[in-house]
């Protein structure tokens, strides 16, 4: 796919640091070793992280299990996401080294606040749109962020009552 493409590399990036690149190689049929890995053929389909400075290195998985289509709607449709609506830095506590507004497990508010994302030096709190608890944190602490990004995943049939924070 790529030799019929102008790119020379193509660069894979996830929210939790894990980096995947494709490049065209020298020599057609083979990838190019990465830091002392073994050469792989190309199109056996394996994932080769590229090391980052700024995050461990993720273990690479080598097989993706199917996933009943009906199990991942229902667990998706009951996990609502926080977005973030502009782009700056993320702040999960309101002071550094503070305890954090939220984390996984916490039981949210209506009305709340979550996380502060600086922005043009104006710090902007970010409230939950629905009561629930915190699934899953998106951000990592004075990190970027871009808008549109997911900050927080909410369970909102948690079955639990929180009076809204307004």
């Amino acid at each position: 796919m790529l030799d019929d493409s102008s790119l020379d590399s193509i660069e894979i990036s996830t929210e939790k640091g894990l980096k995947i690149r494709i490049s065209k190689a020298a020599s057609h049929g083979h990838a190019a070793p990465v830091a002392g890995q073994q050469a792989v053929p190309v199109g056996v389909g394996v994932a080769v992280p590229v090391p980052t400075t700024s995050a461990p290195q993720q273990p690479v998985v080598g097989v993706a299990m199917p996933v009943d289509p009906a199990v991942a709607a229902m667990v998706a449709s009951t996990l609502t996401d926080i977005k973030s609506p502009m782009v700056g830095t993320y702040y999960g506590a309101a002071e550094p080294g503070g305890k954090p507004f939220v984390s996984v497990g916490s039981h949210v508010a209506k009305g709340q606040v979550l996380c502060i994302i600086e922005a043009m030096k104006i710090m902007n709190e970010i409230e939950s749109e629905h009561a629930g608890v915190v699934k899953e944190v998106g951000a990592t602490d004075a990190h970027p962020v871009e808008f549109g990004q997911v900050l927080f995943r909410i369970d909102t049939t948690s079955g639990h009552t929180v009076q809204d924070a307004r």
